[in-house]
């Protein structure tokens, strides 16, 4: 079983750069691939990225493609997702989750653990 705690939101202005964090607790975070998603208000939870966990393979919503870097450091037990070029669209909360299964997921039914979810706030 895995904990995860996200920190790093905040409120910022359109063009703005901001890098989210996910602690995950215990010990076998590499084996876990871990995804971001988003959920503005009214609207369903989004998938934004993903890492596999042993390659480091990477996957990203459209939206974000090229604006946002996800990374992870198995030593440290975190999941990055660096957001440059940020948008009044990208206004959300942010929460990061973990599947104990190798490979990119896009689906929130995917994973197995989800953080509490930290809120960004894009002003134009």
């Amino acid at each position: 079983q895995v904990q995860l705690v996200e920190s790093g939101g905040g409120l910022v202005q359109a063009g703005d750069s901001l890098r989210l964090s996910c602690a995950a607790s215990g010990r076998t975070f590499s084996s876990y691939s871990m995804g971001w998603f988003r959920q503005a208000p009214g609207k369903e939870r989004e998938f934004v990225a993903a890492i596999s966990r042993s390659v480091g393979n990477t996957y990203y919503a459209d939206s974000v493609k090229g604006r946002f870097t996800i990374s992870r450091d198995n030593t440290k037990n975190t999941v990055s997702l660096q957001m440059n070029s940020l948008k009044p669209e990208d206004t959300a909360v942010y929460y990061c989750a973990a599947v104990g299964r190798s490979g990119t997921f896009l689906r929130t039914y995917e994973y197995d653990y989800w953080g509490q979810g930290t809120q960004v706030t894009v002003s134009s």
